[in-house]
């Protein structure tokens, strides 16, 4: 499927029309590059949580992963112990999955041990020149970059974090520009 023009005339990627909630992260955040380490941290967190289920479940359970998580804070995160892991299995405002949940606490942790921080680590497999692609079947699920991302994360300590979880970061932190051909945010921030 190729970029689909919306009611306001637009051009997007055709998941960026199929819900309001899907329009403002289409057309507000998804391929924005995101340079400092809470906002990375934060958007891997997100990705991870996602791992299984629908993306719009996330973004509407967004603000309650925010208050859950501390705003996404690294240092309040990784001081997170076995009460709060219990804390947040009981919070319906989030996705209640142990693994993942634990998996967010062990990567705050990790990530305010990476040298040079979590946005330096992941900048360095950001692809300006991702071919950028005509129809939606194309974009691929992982790239050479995202495996090579998700082993490094690894390397460094980090948990849920296959070369999936790494290409679908980089796409919504604009390491890659995979908005369609066609589609009126392609290139807007490069």
């Amino acid at each position: 499927m190729t970029a689909v023009v919306g009611e306001d005339g637009l051009a997007r990627c055709p998941w960026g029309l199929s819900a309001p909630d899907y329009v403002a992260y289409h057309d507000e955040e998804w391929g924005r590059p995101i340079r400092d380490d809470q906002g990375l941290y934060e958007r891997l967190c997100l990705e991870a949580f996602q791992s299984g289920l629908s993306w719009l479940t996330i973004l509407r359970k967004r603000e309650g992963f925010r208050a859950a998580f501390a705003g996404f804070d690294m240092e309040k995160v990784a001081s997170f112990g076995e009460a709060d892991v219990e804390r947040l299995l009981g919070d319906a405002a989030i996705v209640r999955n142990r693994a993942k949940i634990e998996a967010a606490i062990n990567n705050a942790r990790a990530a305010l041990e990476v040298p040079g921080g979590l946005a330096e680590v992941a900048w360095k497999y950001a692809d300006a020149d991702s071919p950028g692609y005509a129809d939606i079947g194309d974009v691929p699920a992982t790239t050479d970059g995202s495996k090579a991302l998700a082993k490094e994360l690894k390397r460094h300590g980090f948990r849920f974090v296959g070369p999936t979880t790494a290409y679908a970061l980089m796409q919504a932190c604009g390491l890659v520009d995979d908005h369609l051909v066609g589609c009126y945010r392609r290139g807007a921030y490069r």
